[in-house]
């Protein structure tokens, strides 16, 4: 084993730690909905459920990893918190927000927040072997192709009220542009379809990950600039305002990790060629330290002078990435970089991560530890990425 692998177990070790021993919620049940800066546990926080799902996803996962009886009992905590409190048992789907004692606060149907829940049933499936898990997410597959599936325009609705009817407000949080179809949430539907095929292989299934692929390189794409086109109206009208970093970077990996998951070859080689526009294209984000600038505003041309903890982490994966697909060294330190950054100024001495860093290298303040966003997902899933990525023969450090 290298140091690098050596670092990257470490490191996921730190993160779980923290969630393991701050983020149990032993009064209501469940997990805490809010971890402030300073290490206070917000009992009276609302309970969101990407929070909840993303926990299941990264317990599940890190098991297979760490073989750590704990994570698996974390992962089967917030499995049975799911399916008890979060689940629509009338309308079917997941709500979107509870209180603190599980009663429904908005019972909307954000097609992100049910992908979440496939990515992490099918994930905590491969690990418990439950059946009722599997079936669930098989449900929810459905059900987002029943409900939100465009069949006059192509690609998929946002956003739903409790009973499945139209909304006004489709965004998925304040700063976004409100329209019908985003980047994000179909980016985030192919992840999860592609999860949930590797424990199902279902030839539909497979059908609707490959449509989805060729929909997103056809659409949110722009192939000249090696950027993605974010937000778009139910006709497709492009309302992209900004660059998203993090987004260009965490799909220059994950669209072919779903290709190479349907094994398909000719989307293969499609989305080997965007993996590389794609990083190519975020270069000029990277500041002197190694670290990635959150966005930059299309019509003013000025960066967003943020380092948020989750572009940091697709960074690093989408760079190994390139680096494992082309050879080309730069790549590789773009990687190394970027993980001397993370260490020096992102990582929270008191354990997890810091939201982000501005440019004068403050911690932003009034930021979450842990909360509706602010999850284990990312920074784990890039140790487990880079960890596995670095046990390759083909690797040279």
């Amino acid at each position: 084993m290298n140091i690098l692998s050596e670092e990257f177990e470490a490191e996921l070790d730190n993160i779980l730690s923290f969630w393991e021993q701050n983020s149990v919620d032993e009064i209501n049940g469940g997990f805490i909905g809010q971890i402030d800066e300073n290490n206070v546990r917000n009992y009276e926080a609302s309970k969101g459920l990407i929070l909840n799902a993303r926990i299941l996803w990264t317990f599940s996962a890190a098991y297979k990893q760490t073989k750590n009886q704990t994570h698996f009992e974390l992962a089967q905590r917030a499995y049975q918190y799911l399916i008890t409190y979060f689940y629509d048992k009338l309308n079917k789907g997941f709500y979107w927000l509870l209180s603190p004692d599980g009663k429904v606060i908005d019972g909307k149907k954000h097609i992100y927040s049910q992908t979440f829940v496939i990515y992490g049933l099918s994930e905590y499936y491969t690990i418990s072997h439950d059946q009722n898990a599997l079936d669930l997410a098989i449900e929810i597959y459905h059900l987002i192709v029943e409900k939100s599936k465009d069949l006059v325009n192509g690609g998929y609705t946002e956003a739903f009220s409790a009973d499945w009817k139209e909304l006004s407000d489709l965004r998925l949080s304040d700063k976004d542009v409100n329209v019908q179809k985003t980047m994000n949430t179909h980016l985030h539907i192919v992840e999860a379809f592609a999860n949930l095929y590797e424990s199902w292989a279902d030839e539909e299934l497979k059908s609707e990950i490959i449509s989805i692929l060729y929909l997103i390189n056809e659409k949110f794409i722009d192939h000249k600039s090696g950027h993605l086109k974010l937000f778009f109206d139910n006709k497709w009208q492009d309302h992209t305002d900004v660059i998203s970093y993090g987004h260009d970077v965490e799909a220059s990996w994950l669209l072919l990790r779903c290709a190479e998951i349907v094994e398909d070859d000719k989307l293969i080689e499609v989305y080997k060629e965007v993996a590389i526009k794609l990083m190519d294209s975020s270069i000029s984000a990277i500041d002197a330290d190694g670290g990635l600038w959150y966005e930059k505003g299309i019509n003013s041309g000025a960066f967003v002078k943020e380092k948020h903890w989750w572009p940091q982490s697709e960074f690093v994966i989408g760079a190994m990435n390139a680096y494992q697909l082309t050879s080309d060294i730069k790549y590789l330190n773009y990687c190394k970089n970027n993980w001397t950054f993370i260490k020096e100024k992102m990582i929270n001495p008191t354990g997890e991560w810091f939201w982000g860093i501005g440019e004068d290298y403050l911690p932003m303040a009034n930021q979450d530890k842990a909360g509706f966003w602010k999850c284990p997902y990312h920074n784990a899933r890039m140790c487990l990425e880079l960890i596995n990525r670095l046990k390759s023969k083909e690797i040279t450090i």
